[in-house]
């Protein structure tokens, strides 16, 4: 199970760096993952999409979690104007990164047996919001550091 575990790391963090890359023209270092058992975010701002198996069987969520300064700095980036607070340009954005991060990482996690559809992204704001994952299972923290601040990446599987 750990193989598997590393393996969907590698899937998400190949699609967190390439669609900050490609769309928000921002690069990404990743930190080391770990587990988290509450719900409490890890930042101001959160994208937050679900996803199934085909026969219903198995089910995840994935977060995507901005600090105001880095979801301010990288959608600025990506939209070419420059933005001073969370208004409703920020949290669309938000929610069409999360998309695209969960679209590529389903792609690379079908790669390794594992075939996800996902749901319509929500986008939640506010200092110490909270995150319900699809399960009360171990959460997968995946940090990531930009130039504009930390973006926090979660997991989960049912």
């Amino acid at each position: 199970m750990e193989d598997k575990v590393k393996q969907i790391v590698k899937k998400v963090v190949d699609a967190v760096t390439n669609v900050f890359s490609t769309m928000a023209m921002t690069e990404v270092k990743v930190g080391k993952p770990h587990l988290k058992n509450d719900n409490t975010a890890m930042g101001d701002i959160s994208g937050i999409i679900g996803f199934s198996s085909p026969d219903g069987k198995s089910k995840g969520s994935m977060s995507v979690t901005f600090t105001e300064e880095s979801a301010l700095g990288i959608i600025s980036n990506m939209l070419g104007e420059e933005f001073k607070e969370l208004n409703q340009d920020v949290i669309d954005a938000v929610g069409e990164l999360t998309n695209m991060i969960s679209g590529q990482a389903r792609r690379g996690m079908d790669e390794i047996g594992m075939t996800f559809e996902a749901g319509i992204p929500s986008v939640v704001t506010g200092k110490n919001h909270s995150i319900s994952h699809v399960s009360n299972n171990a959460i997968l923290v995946i940090p990531f550091e930009s130039q504009y601040g930390p973006i926090v990446v979660e997991m989960c599987f049912a």
